[in-house]
């Protein structure tokens, strides 16, 4: 049995779907606006969530993180009256289970509910057995590194091919290298090919190889890149560097895992399981004509995105520590601690390197300290220290209160050139007055007329308040 929350404006909609939902036999209950559905969400262990877009006080879309986010993680139905492709898109990216247009029908609510339960109680079942997944140099204990863990070990337990995306540096050659380690082919070969350094003019031999003869300098057989992987895992890294013809070609060798040698006229076999990275969007770039979108669908049968470092700073202490036992053996010196401020610094670096930048980051800064067995904000490098004082001066300016403009007053003009000015006197008082004028009405505003008040504020006595405000004809509260 499910138990459904039904978060809508609609109060009729939502009888009518707490009724579907409880005549096949569910719990079900309702809140008409997000503050009264999240907060029935975080004590309620509900299964699924119907949440509507267009709410009272919020957009569902934007909150769709939040309900995924609670214990037990609610499967989330997208409800809308408008369908919006781009809102189907972010709905479907930020862990709707499904994004359904109104009118609802009784199939539309009950099938959902079903499948919903039919996948958690998969989950529930794996969960009871966890795959075992032998995580050398992956380290992280965040909410999001620990989905791309449990993602990797199912992926590891299969043949799917899986592409792995992030921004460069998050660590997409270690998590291949993990995964080819806790799969059935951990006995054979990972290949590893750098699509973007592939030689133009050998990118062909290089991958499919090449028969004695085939060009010029081809003196004998050669087994390509592909060839090798054979029984083990290929990685193609930097896969949106490929060339579109050699995508095309690529593709039927995934589809047939057959190929040809350069110049050979027989077909070579090779039993690989393909693992693709990179640091790109390969939906924009199949938007924009520069991969292939059928080649795209073969490599994408598992997809794990890399979180980069400044969206898990939680794990900056503990890769600290990871990193520094690796550097100090690699370099023959002793391990060293770290000042609460370079941990703090370190932490609120932005990363843009990421998890590489942060290994480069460390082994410089103890190699700097030399001796000393205490690291020091000033053993980073001089570029990072630049950053983050720029940083604090920016966020300081950005932070500071404004001070509130000096109230302008009416200045009298001054008569022409050849018309007779007034005296200093006059024109002083004239000024004065003026300004005067503005001042108390001014007071009068910010104490709505309370004299008490107004004197306070303006630190005269009362009668002398009496007799500027009937000077400047300004009415007061009795």
């Amino acid at each position: 049995m499910a138990k459904v929350l039904i978060i809508d404006d609609d109060r009729v909609l939502c009888l009518m779907l707490e009724k579907i939902v409880k005549d096949v036999g569910h719990e079900a209950e309702s809140e008409q606006t997000l503050q009264q559905g999240l907060a029935k969400a975080k004590v309620g262990g509900h299964d699924v969530i119907f949440l509507d877009v267009h709410m009272p006080d919020g957009s569902g879309l934007d909150c769709l993180k939040q309900f995924r986010a609670l214990p037990d993680a609610p499967e989330v139905i997208i409800i809308t009256s408008l369908g919006d492709p781009d809102g189907a898109e972010i709905a479907i990216k930020n862990g709707a289970w499904d994004y359904i247009e109104k009118p609802l029908s009784a199939q539309k609510i009950i099938l959902p509910v079903k499948r919903v339960l039919q996948y958690r109680d998969n989950l529930r079942a794996i969960e009871k057995t966890p795959p075992v997944l032998i995580k050398d140099g992956l380290v992280g204990q965040g909410k999001d590194i620990e989905a791309c863990l449990k993602q990797l070990a199912l992926a590891a337990a299969s043949d799917a091919s899986v592409l792995i995306t992030g921004e460069t540096g998050t660590g997409k050659e270690l998590f291949t290298k993990t995964l080819h380690a806790n799969s059935k082919r951990k006995d054979r070969s990972l290949v590893v090919v750098d699509c973007g350094a592939l030689p133009e003019t050998l990118v062909e031999s290089s991958l499919f190889g090449h028969e004695k003869g085939a060009f010029t300098g081809a003196d004998h057989a050669k087994h390509g890149l592909i060839k090798m992987a054979d029984g083990g895992t290929l990685f193609l890294d930097e896969v949106c560097e490929l060339s579109l013809p050699l995508q095309k070609a690529f593709l039927r060798v995934l589809q047939e895992k057959t190929f040809r040698p350069v110049g050979g006229q027989q077909e070579v076999t090779s039993d690989f399981r393909l693992v693709a990275a990179t640091n790109q969007d390969p939906d924009a770039m199949v938007r924009a004509g520069m991969f292939r979108k059928d080649l795209l669908y073969r490599l994408r049968a598992i997809n794990i995105h890399l979180p980069p470092l400044r969206e898990r700073r939680g794990d900056i202490g503990s890769l600290m520590l990871f990193y520094m036992e690796r550097i100090t053996r690699r370099m023959d010196c002793a391990e060293k601690g770290f000042s609460p401020e370079f941990i703090d610094t370190l932490k609120r670096y932005e990363w843009p390197g990421n998890v590489r930048e942060l290994v480069n980051v460390l082994e410089s800064a103890i190699s700097a300290a030399g001796d000393a067995p205490i690291l020091f904000p000033a053993h980073l490098p001089e570029q990072l220290r630049v950053v983050m004082a720029r940083a604090a001066v920016e966020a300081a300016a950005t932070c500071q209160p404004e001070s509130p403009s000096p109230p302008t007053f009416p200045v009298p003009s001054l008569p022409t050139a050849n018309a007779t000015p007034p005296t200093y006197r006059a024109y002083r008082e004239n000024v004065l007055s003026g300004a005067e004028k503005v001042y108390f009405e001014h007071i009068l505003e910010q104490t709505a007329g309370d004299l008490k008040e107004a004197c306070r504020l303006s630190g005269i006595g009362r009668s002398r308040l009496y007799t500027l405000l009937k000077k400047h004809g300004l009415s007061r509260k009795n």
